[in-house]
Protein backbone atom coordinates (compact mmCIF):
# COMPACT_ATOMS: atom_id res chain seq x y z
CA UNK A 1 0.00 0.00 0.00
CA UNK A 2 1.02 3.73 -0.46
CA UNK A 3 1.17 5.31 2.64
CA UNK A 4 1.27 8.94 3.86
CA UNK A 5 2.36 10.67 7.17
CA UNK A 6 1.04 13.57 8.53
CA UNK A 7 2.81 14.94 11.86
CA UNK A 8 6.19 14.13 12.58
CA UNK A 9 6.49 14.90 15.97
CA UNK A 10 8.05 13.22 19.07
CA UNK A 11 5.51 10.21 18.72
CA UNK A 12 4.83 10.56 14.91
CA UNK A 13 8.34 10.74 13.93
CA UNK A 14 9.57 7.36 15.32
CA UNK A 15 6.57 6.09 14.14
CA UNK A 16 6.66 6.64 11.13
CA UNK A 17 10.52 5.41 10.51
CA UNK A 18 9.08 2.12 12.09
CA UNK A 19 6.63 1.66 9.17
CA UNK A 20 9.34 2.62 6.77
CA UNK A 21 11.32 -0.02 8.51
CA UNK A 22 8.88 -2.77 8.29
CA UNK A 23 9.05 -2.21 4.41
CA UNK A 24 6.47 0.25 3.79
CA UNK A 25 6.71 3.19 1.01
CA UNK A 26 5.93 6.42 2.76
CA UNK A 27 5.35 9.67 1.37
CA UNK A 28 5.22 12.23 4.90
CA UNK A 29 4.46 16.09 5.58
CA UNK A 30 5.07 17.99 8.70
CA UNK A 31 5.17 21.92 9.06
CA UNK A 32 8.83 21.33 9.94
CA UNK A 33 10.38 19.84 6.71
CA UNK A 34 13.28 20.01 8.97
CA UNK A 35 12.17 16.87 10.72
CA UNK A 36 11.40 14.92 8.04
CA UNK A 37 15.21 14.44 7.01
CA UNK A 38 15.87 10.67 8.65
CA UNK A 39 12.42 9.69 6.36
CA UNK A 40 13.27 11.33 3.45
CA UNK A 41 17.54 9.20 4.18
CA UNK A 42 15.21 6.00 4.69
CA UNK A 43 13.38 6.60 1.44
CA UNK A 44 10.34 8.21 1.92
CA UNK A 45 8.75 10.91 -0.03
CA UNK A 46 8.03 14.60 0.70
CA UNK A 47 4.84 16.54 -0.05
CA UNK A 48 4.26 20.25 0.16
CA UNK A 49 0.99 19.50 1.85
CA UNK A 50 -1.99 17.48 3.13
CA UNK A 51 -3.17 17.42 -0.24
CA UNK A 52 -0.55 16.45 -1.56
CA UNK A 53 0.14 13.36 0.55
CA UNK A 54 -3.53 12.33 0.15
CA UNK A 55 -3.28 12.65 -3.46
CA UNK A 56 -0.22 10.22 -3.18
CA UNK A 57 -1.54 7.72 -0.84
CA UNK A 58 -4.16 4.77 0.10
CA UNK A 59 -3.90 4.76 3.46
CA UNK A 60 -3.13 8.62 5.28
CA UNK A 61 -1.81 8.52 8.79
CA UNK A 62 -2.16 12.07 11.09
CA UNK A 63 -0.10 12.08 14.30
CA UNK A 64 -0.75 15.73 15.41
CA UNK A 65 -1.09 17.75 19.26
CA UNK A 66 -4.64 17.70 19.15
CA UNK A 67 -8.38 17.87 17.85
CA UNK A 68 -8.39 21.46 16.52
CA UNK A 69 -4.96 20.41 14.53
CA UNK A 70 -6.91 17.22 13.01
CA UNK A 71 -9.86 18.54 11.92
CA UNK A 72 -8.04 20.97 10.29
CA UNK A 73 -5.42 19.03 8.52
CA UNK A 74 -8.34 16.30 8.11
CA UNK A 75 -11.38 18.32 6.42
CA UNK A 76 -9.68 22.26 5.97
CA UNK A 77 -8.71 23.69 3.26
CA UNK A 78 -6.14 21.82 1.06
CA UNK A 79 -6.69 18.91 3.49
CA UNK A 80 -7.13 15.24 3.26
CA UNK A 81 -10.16 15.02 2.10
CA UNK A 82 -9.91 17.21 -0.83
CA UNK A 83 -7.57 14.42 -2.74
CA UNK A 84 -8.23 11.49 -1.25
CA UNK A 85 -9.49 8.75 -3.13
CA UNK A 86 -12.40 6.95 -2.96
CA UNK A 87 -12.45 3.01 -1.03
CA UNK A 88 -9.07 4.69 0.49
CA UNK A 89 -8.39 4.60 4.53
CA UNK A 90 -7.73 7.69 6.91
CA UNK A 91 -6.52 6.59 10.18
CA UNK A 92 -5.85 9.13 13.33
CA UNK A 93 -3.24 8.29 15.87
CA UNK A 94 -3.66 11.23 17.76
CA UNK A 95 -5.39 11.88 21.24
CA UNK A 96 -8.26 12.72 19.93
CA UNK A 97 -12.30 14.24 20.97
CA UNK A 98 -14.44 10.77 20.29
CA UNK A 99 -17.14 13.38 18.72
CA UNK A 100 -14.38 15.27 16.26
CA UNK A 101 -13.43 11.65 15.08
CA UNK A 102 -17.24 11.18 14.39
CA UNK A 103 -18.10 14.14 12.58
CA UNK A 104 -14.39 13.27 10.69
CA UNK A 105 -15.64 10.05 9.73
CA UNK A 106 -19.30 11.18 8.64
CA UNK A 107 -17.59 13.49 6.02
CA UNK A 108 -15.29 10.97 4.79
CA UNK A 109 -17.69 8.28 5.22
CA UNK A 110 -20.02 10.87 2.70
CA UNK A 111 -17.11 10.65 -0.40
CA UNK A 112 -16.52 6.63 0.18
CA UNK A 113 -13.34 6.68 2.36
CA UNK A 114 -13.50 5.10 5.84
CA UNK A 115 -11.95 6.84 8.82
CA UNK A 116 -10.37 5.42 11.45
CA UNK A 117 -9.40 6.04 15.32
CA UNK A 118 -6.34 4.60 16.45
CA UNK A 119 -4.69 6.65 19.50
CA UNK A 120 -1.92 5.38 20.57
CA UNK A 121 -0.38 5.02 24.03
CA UNK A 122 3.21 3.75 25.18
CA UNK A 123 5.18 7.59 25.26
CA UNK A 124 7.91 8.54 23.11
CA UNK A 125 10.05 4.92 24.13
CA UNK A 126 7.57 2.78 22.93
CA UNK A 127 7.08 4.81 19.67
CA UNK A 128 10.85 4.39 19.24
CA UNK A 129 10.60 0.81 20.12
CA UNK A 130 7.47 -0.03 18.23
CA UNK A 131 5.72 -1.62 21.47
CA UNK A 132 3.07 0.95 21.40
CA UNK A 133 -0.51 -0.27 22.52
CA UNK A 134 -2.94 0.93 19.43
CA UNK A 135 -6.71 1.16 20.20
CA UNK A 136 -8.97 1.60 17.30
CA UNK A 137 -12.21 2.12 16.07
CA UNK A 138 -14.37 2.26 13.10
CA UNK A 139 -15.02 0.15 10.50
CA UNK A 140 -13.78 -3.61 10.91
CA UNK A 141 -12.76 -4.83 7.27
CA UNK A 142 -10.68 -1.05 7.33
CA UNK A 143 -9.01 -2.25 10.68
CA UNK A 144 -8.16 -5.48 8.83
CA UNK A 145 -6.93 -3.71 5.95
CA UNK A 146 -4.38 -1.49 7.36
CA UNK A 147 -3.77 -3.79 10.78
CA UNK A 148 -0.14 -4.82 8.99
CA UNK A 149 0.73 -1.32 9.25
CA UNK A 150 -0.32 -0.74 12.96
CA UNK A 151 1.98 -3.98 13.35
CA UNK A 152 4.69 -2.13 12.62
CA UNK A 153 4.66 0.60 15.28
CA UNK A 154 2.76 -1.47 17.89
CA UNK A 155 2.75 -5.30 19.76
CA UNK A 156 -0.72 -3.97 21.09
CA UNK A 157 -3.00 -4.01 18.40
CA UNK A 158 -7.00 -4.32 19.72
CA UNK A 159 -9.98 -3.25 17.93
CA UNK A 160 -12.32 -1.61 20.18
CA UNK A 161 -15.62 -0.71 18.27
CA UNK A 162 -17.33 1.55 15.94
CA UNK A 163 -16.08 5.03 15.41
CA UNK A 164 -14.65 7.07 18.29
CA UNK A 165 -14.25 3.90 20.12
CA UNK A 166 -10.83 3.90 20.57
CA UNK A 167 -10.66 7.93 21.70
CA UNK A 168 -12.83 7.36 24.22
CA UNK A 169 -10.40 4.32 25.31
CA UNK A 170 -7.22 6.06 25.29
CA UNK A 171 -9.26 9.06 27.35
CA UNK A 172 -10.31 6.04 30.15
CA UNK A 173 -6.78 4.77 30.05
CA UNK A 174 -4.94 8.96 30.42
CA UNK A 175 -7.94 9.54 32.64
CA UNK A 176 -6.66 7.04 35.21
CA UNK A 177 -3.08 7.24 34.67
CA UNK A 178 -3.07 10.91 34.99
CA UNK A 179 -5.42 11.33 37.88
CA UNK A 180 -3.30 8.36 39.32
CA UNK A 181 -0.18 10.36 39.83
CA UNK A 182 -1.87 13.28 41.54
CA UNK A 183 -3.22 10.94 44.36
CA UNK A 184 -0.13 9.48 44.45
CA UNK A 185 1.04 12.91 45.14
CA UNK A 186 -1.49 13.18 47.91
CA UNK A 187 -0.04 10.71 49.97
CA UNK A 188 3.10 10.97 49.17
CA UNK A 189 3.16 14.50 50.51
CA UNK A 190 1.57 13.23 54.06
CA UNK A 191 3.72 10.28 54.81
CA UNK A 192 6.67 12.46 54.00
CA UNK A 193 5.08 15.03 56.63
CA UNK A 194 4.31 12.46 58.98
CA UNK A 195 7.80 11.83 59.20
CA UNK A 196 8.70 9.31 56.41
CA UNK A 197 11.41 9.45 54.01
CA UNK A 198 10.20 9.30 50.40
CA UNK A 199 13.40 6.91 49.61
CA UNK A 200 11.51 4.17 52.07
CA UNK A 201 7.63 5.08 50.41
CA UNK A 202 8.90 4.47 47.37
CA UNK A 203 10.35 1.19 48.35
CA UNK A 204 7.27 0.06 50.11
CA UNK A 205 4.55 1.59 47.92
CA UNK A 206 6.68 -0.70 45.01
CA UNK A 207 7.01 -3.77 47.22
CA UNK A 208 3.81 -3.96 47.94
CA UNK A 209 0.48 -5.18 46.01
CA UNK A 210 0.10 -1.64 44.73
CA UNK A 211 3.26 -1.55 43.06
CA UNK A 212 3.88 -5.06 42.36
CA UNK A 213 0.77 -5.74 39.69
CA UNK A 214 -1.27 -2.04 39.83
CA UNK A 215 1.39 0.64 39.87
CA UNK A 216 3.81 1.46 36.19
CA UNK A 217 6.79 1.52 37.40
CA UNK A 218 8.03 4.71 36.20
CA UNK A 219 5.66 7.17 37.47
CA UNK A 220 6.64 7.16 41.05
CA UNK A 221 10.44 7.44 40.35
CA UNK A 222 9.94 10.29 38.20
CA UNK A 223 7.88 12.22 41.04
CA UNK A 224 10.50 11.60 43.46
CA UNK A 225 13.79 12.07 42.46
CA UNK A 226 14.82 15.45 41.56
CA UNK A 227 15.73 16.66 38.07
CA UNK A 228 13.47 13.97 36.26
CA UNK A 229 10.67 16.48 34.87
CA UNK A 230 12.81 17.32 32.29
CA UNK A 231 13.45 13.95 30.94
CA UNK A 232 10.04 14.06 29.47
CA UNK A 233 7.80 11.09 28.29
CA UNK A 234 4.74 13.20 28.58
CA UNK A 235 4.40 16.82 28.20
CA UNK A 236 1.90 18.29 30.75
CA UNK A 237 0.60 20.42 28.40
CA UNK A 238 -0.42 17.35 26.29
CA UNK A 239 -1.77 15.74 29.73
CA UNK A 240 -3.56 18.60 30.07
CA UNK A 241 -5.46 18.49 26.74
CA UNK A 242 -6.00 14.66 27.07
CA UNK A 243 -7.34 14.87 30.23
CA UNK A 244 -10.03 17.56 29.43
CA UNK A 245 -11.52 16.20 26.98
CA UNK A 246 -12.39 12.69 28.93
CA UNK A 247 -13.96 15.77 31.25
CA UNK A 248 -15.54 17.31 28.14
CA UNK A 249 -16.93 13.78 27.17
CA UNK A 250 -17.96 13.66 31.05
CA UNK A 251 -19.81 17.01 30.90
CA UNK A 252 -21.23 15.76 27.46
CA UNK A 253 -22.72 12.41 28.99
CA UNK A 254 -24.05 13.91 32.32
CA UNK A 255 -20.82 12.05 34.12
CA UNK A 256 -19.83 13.82 37.10
CA UNK A 257 -16.39 13.31 37.69
CA UNK A 258 -15.15 15.26 40.98
CA UNK A 259 -11.63 13.87 40.89
CA UNK A 260 -10.66 14.15 37.14
CA UNK A 261 -11.60 17.62 37.26
CA UNK A 262 -9.55 18.57 40.61
CA UNK A 263 -6.74 17.12 38.75
CA UNK A 264 -7.40 19.40 35.56
CA UNK A 265 -7.20 22.32 37.97
CA UNK A 266 -3.58 21.08 39.08
CA UNK A 267 -2.29 20.74 35.86
CA UNK A 268 -3.83 24.30 34.98
CA UNK A 269 -1.83 25.65 37.95
CA UNK A 270 1.64 23.98 37.07
CA UNK A 271 1.06 25.47 33.79
CA UNK A 272 0.09 29.12 34.57
CA UNK A 273 3.77 28.64 37.09
CA UNK A 274 5.31 27.60 33.49
CA UNK A 275 5.52 23.89 33.45
CA UNK A 276 3.83 23.00 30.69
CA UNK A 277 6.79 21.86 28.85
CA UNK A 278 7.85 19.52 31.74
CA UNK A 279 7.35 16.15 32.34
CA UNK A 280 3.39 15.36 33.15
CA UNK A 281 4.70 14.17 36.94
CA UNK A 282 5.98 17.70 37.24
CA UNK A 283 1.93 18.63 38.55
CA UNK A 284 2.83 17.08 41.56
CA UNK A 285 4.31 20.03 42.45
CA UNK A 286 1.03 21.52 43.10
CA UNK A 287 0.15 19.43 45.66
CA UNK A 288 3.82 19.82 47.25
CA UNK A 289 3.31 23.65 47.59
CA UNK A 290 -0.21 23.04 49.01
CA UNK A 291 0.93 20.58 51.68
CA UNK A 292 4.49 22.68 52.53
CA UNK A 293 6.23 19.55 51.92
CA UNK A 294 8.70 18.55 49.54
CA UNK A 295 8.35 14.92 47.83
CA UNK A 296 11.40 15.01 45.70
CA UNK A 297 15.08 13.56 46.91
CA UNK A 298 18.36 12.90 45.13
CA UNK A 299 18.37 10.21 42.77
CA UNK A 300 20.65 7.20 43.58
CA UNK A 301 24.17 6.95 41.87
CA UNK A 302 23.54 4.14 39.52
CA UNK A 303 25.82 0.56 40.84
CA UNK A 304 29.00 0.04 38.63
CA UNK A 305 28.44 -3.48 39.37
Amino acid sequence: MRIGFIGLGNMGGPMALNMIRAGHSLTVYDIRRAVAEPHLAAGAKWADSPAAVAADSEVVFTSLPGPKEVEEVATGEGGILSKLARGAVYADLSTNAPSVIRRIGTEFKAKGIEVLDAPVSGGIPGACDATLAVMVGGNRAAFEKIKPTLDAIGDKVTYVGENGAGAVAKLVHNMIALCSTQLLAEAFTMGIKAGVSPEALLKVVQDGAYGQGMLLKGTMPRMVFRGNFDRVTFTLKLAKKDLGLATEVGRELNVPMPIASMVEQDFLAAIANGLGDKDMTVAVTVQENRANVKIRTAEPAKSTR
